[in-house]
This record gives structure tokens, sequence and C-alpha cells, in this order.
């Protein structure tokens, strides 16, 4: 191969290379306001969502979102006939929208699940609860971060 070609293949490698990069890097800072909506209605297969139900407790200012605690609570009998099948945390500005997912079912006793997340900055929560009938129910609130986490560039 002569060393012309050779340049030019290169050159190619390497713009391939640092676009690749400066993807990866710019996905949390281009992440549209829309998102939040889309990943909850791909969980839920856009079926409807009801208010109720489904509590979150989380401290509402938060001194470090490096570590937040979070509890989920929805209100079920949990029996065979009336439980809870599944529950997910969504957040509004994280580089994922989709927090956590739980699975759930009537041997479960009581449905309340409880993690740990990071956040990234003051922003919105969303709990989504799916029932042993198909409906979903959910419940939001705003947390203020003091000090973030999630900065850019981490995955």
């Amino acid at each position: 191969m002569n060393s012309k070609a050779s340049n030019h293949t290169r050159r190619y490698v390497l713009a391939g290379a640092a676009a690749l990069g400066a993807s990866v890097v710019l996905r949390p800072a281009l992440a549209a306001a829309g998102d939040l909506e889309v990943a909850i209605a791909n969980y839920t297969s856009r079926a409807p969502i009801k208010a109720g139900r489904v509590h979150i407790d989380i401290a509402e200012l938060v001194d470090n979102g490096n570590v937040v605690p979070i509890t989920v609570t929805v209100a079920s009998p949990m029996t065979a006939a009336d439980h809870v099948k599944s529950i997910a945390i969504f957040n509004e500005k994280n580089p994922q929208r989709d927090v956590a997912r739980f699975v759930l079912g009537p041997r479960a006793g009581k449905a309340s699940v409880t993690t740990r997340m990071r956040l990234a900055a003051t922003q919105k929560l969303v709990a989504v609860a799916q029932m042993s009938d198909g409906s979903y129910w959910s419940h939001s609130v705003d947390v203020i971060v003091t000090v973030v986490a999630c900065i850019e560039g981490e995955a």
C-alpha cells in the first residue's frame, strides 16, 4: 500500500474514533426533555397510568446526590388475585432514565422496595407499579439536590 493511501485511511480511522468518543461523552448532555415520558411509556407499553396507590418516600432536600435512599410502597393486599407484579423507578435528569425495576408476586407479602440511587441534579422522580389486573399506578416527587452526582462523562 502506498504512503498516500495509508495516510488517507489513517485519517478516516482517527476521525471515526474521535466522533465515537465525542458521542459517548456527550450522550448525557444531549438527553431530550421528553425522555422521561418515553421511558415510562416503554415500560407500560403505552397503557394508561392512574395516580394513586403508589408512594415514594425520599427526602425532598438531598445534601449529596451520590447516595440517596428511596423507598417505594404500593397499596395492595398482595393476594393471588390482587397483587403488584412490578415496580419501576424513573428519573428526569440522570443519564439513564430507567433507574430500577423490581418484580414482585403475591408471596412478597408487602409491596415495598428500598434502594439507593445517584441523582445528577434537582429533578423529578416517578415510580410506576404494574398490578396483576394489568393496571398501572404512579406517584411522582420533586427532589432538590445541593451536591450533584452522575457528572457528564460517567456511565
